[in-house]
């Protein structure tokens, strides 16, 4: 029987979305790709913004229809790109995400050391290509920006990349966030290529003034919004700690692919050199993390069942969040809280309280820099073209220093 691959998604934040490809098709049908639906785009920031349940899938779609636009348009300017790049570059937009675990930035510092989800997606993309045949080839030249043309490369992965284009629209629609809602189909009909790199028109400076602006304040809103950060720190130390049982507790339930992560330090040599832990970070979604969560509720160590209750029941920790270091005079009171009321020994008490520090940039002008295109053929980056003070101002980096400690230590 023929397989109708023209199939259309009715998304709720474009309209109807159509997959231009029959490989488009058979990739998103793939059972890696259709994990993606169990990974929330935003992990744990439901628990600020209860509307942000959309997931990986959504976000891949959204970056699919928006890189499809985008090659329109630099087409309509008199800038060849062939059908196999055109195809090549969808590819590499669709599967960009592949490799995120779920709770990406939490299991890339607890159970998944050393290696990051980009090159996880890598991995993931070069074992498709061989399944396929060698059909993702020119995808994965461009992914990794080894494709002569740099400005395909430049659509999949810079500071005005199609990915962030659709993430910040999505993220803003799902969570109700309006100050991150962009222009994006301005931005869009406003690329153009110069020296072959992605620029913008000049008239297009206003609109890419304010995705700077939306940039910002969504990750202050809601990507490092204080209550997420916390949730994320508790998930992160739950995760530690259940690795640190599962060496002495074989019987320490979870998952299998779970489970796997938790007794074994795989490396980045070890994604590479063998399949089949690829394999079984395929496995591993949403659904692994909360249905361990929920039966180590009950576990016998005080940490772990103390943490995940917290998760389960939002009972998450206190935060502080200043501009300096907090003081260790100002900190000691609730370690010493800590130490009389759970009689932990003195090396686990950082898993109820603790500092740490975060930081931001909304923009970076030294890594590849926004260029903005005048009609003379000059070209000019953004925080210098630009005239609203926010632009420079927003070039610099903020660091803030936080403190999490137990609702229950504070008085």
């Amino acid at each position: 029987m023929k397989i109708n691959k023209k199939k259309i998604f009715n998304d709720p934040v474009y309209g109807f979305i159509t997959i231009p490809h029959p490989l488009i098709f058979d990739l998103i049908e793939h059972p890696w790709f259709q994990r993606l639906r169990r990974i929330r785009q935003l992990g744990l920031t439901h628990m600020v913004y209860p509307g942000a349940l959309h997931t990986r899938f959504h976000h891949a779609l959204g970056a699919l229809h928006l890189m499809s636009q985008a090659i329109e348009t630099i087409k309509s300017k008199g800038h060849e790109i062939t059908e196999e790049e055109s195809l090549g570059a969808l590819v590499a937009i669709l599967l960009h995400d592949i490799g995120h675990s779920p709770f990406s930035h939490a299991l890339e510092h607890s159970i998944v050391k050393g290696i990051t989800h980009e090159k996880v997606s890598l991995l993931f993309m070069e074992a498709l290509n061989t399944e396929f045949n060698g059909q993702l080839s020119v995808g994965i030249q461009i992914f990794k920006n080894e494709y002569p043309k740099k400005f395909l490369h430049d659509l999949v992965s810079s500071q005005l990349d199609m990915d962030r284009l659709d993430y910040l629209n999505r993220d803003s629609f799902y969570t109700g966030v309006l100050e991150g809602k962009i222009g994006a189909q301005r931005i869009i009909k406003m690329l153009d290529v110069h020296n072959d790199h992605l620029v913008i028109e000049e008239k297009g400076l206003y609109s890419i003034e304010k995705f700077i602006v939306a940039r910002r304040l969504m990750y202050w809103q809601v990507y490092l919004h204080k209550t997420t950060l916390a949730a994320e720190q508790m998930l992160v130390n739950i995760l530690k700690r259940a690795k640190e049982l599962a060496v002495n507790d074989p019987n320490l339930f979870a998952t299998p692919a779970l489970k796997q992560f938790l007794t074994n330090n795989f490396t980045e040599k070890d994604f590479a050199e063998n399949p089949e832990i690829l394999q079984l970070f395929s496995k591993l979604d949403d659904y692994d993390i909360y249905a361990s969560l929920k039966v180590w509720t009950d576990h016998d160590d005080v940490v772990l069942s103390r943490l995940c209750r917290g998760m389960v029941e939002r009972k998450i920790y206190k935060i502080r969040l200043q501009k300096d270091p907090f003081e260790i005079e100002k900190t000691t009171p609730y370690l010493d809280k800590v130490r009389n009321n759970y009689h932990l020994p003195e090396k686990d008490l950082h898993y109820f309280a603790f500092t740490g520090k975060i930081s931001n940039s909304a923009y970076n002008p030294d890594s590849e820099p926004i260029r903005i295109l005048y009609r003379d053929g000059t070209q000019i980056e953004l925080s210098l073209a630009s005239d609203q003070l926010e632009v420079a101002v927003l070039s610099s980096p903020i660091q803030k220093n936080f403190f999490c400690c137990l609702p229950e230590l504070i008085d």
